[in-house]
């Protein structure tokens, strides 16, 4: 990435150690590393959003000649992008819908607690 060779390293390091000395030299370094890793950390993450605002760019260009075809006599890669939208609007729509389910199903079962507490009583 930088074309450092080794020579060059040894004469940072050496610097390095000359105006930091040896006691702020590994503070120094593990400083340097969190900045890189967190620059590529940053960097990952402007690269997987850039992706996928391309494919949604693509998803909605292929929704748009989808259209206009009528959603009839598609192309098989109009007829992925479609189906990929329709799944992304279901898993939207789902967990609202789950978590009514899960609502639903834990009432259900505090009422059976409830009742099986109660039978124990008697």
């Amino acid at each position: 990435m930088f074309d450092i060779g080794f020579w060059e390293l040894l004469l940072i390091a050496i610097i390095g150690l000359v105006v930091l000395g040896p006691e702020r030299l590994p503070v120094a370094i593990r400083t340097v590393r969190g900045w890189i890793a967190s620059i590529r950390g940053f960097s990952e993450g402007v690269k997987n959003e850039l992706t996928e605002e391309l494919r949604i760019q693509e998803l909605h260009a292929n929704l748009k000649k989808a259209e206009q075809a009528g959603m009839k006599d598609l192309s098989p890669e109009l007829e992925a992008s479609v189906k990929s939208l329709k799944e992304a609007a279901e898993m939207v729509n789902n967990p609202y819908q789950t978590a009514e389910q899960s609502i639903k199903s834990n009432d259900e079962i505090e009422k059976l607690n409830d009742n099986k507490d109660e039978k124990q009583v008697k």
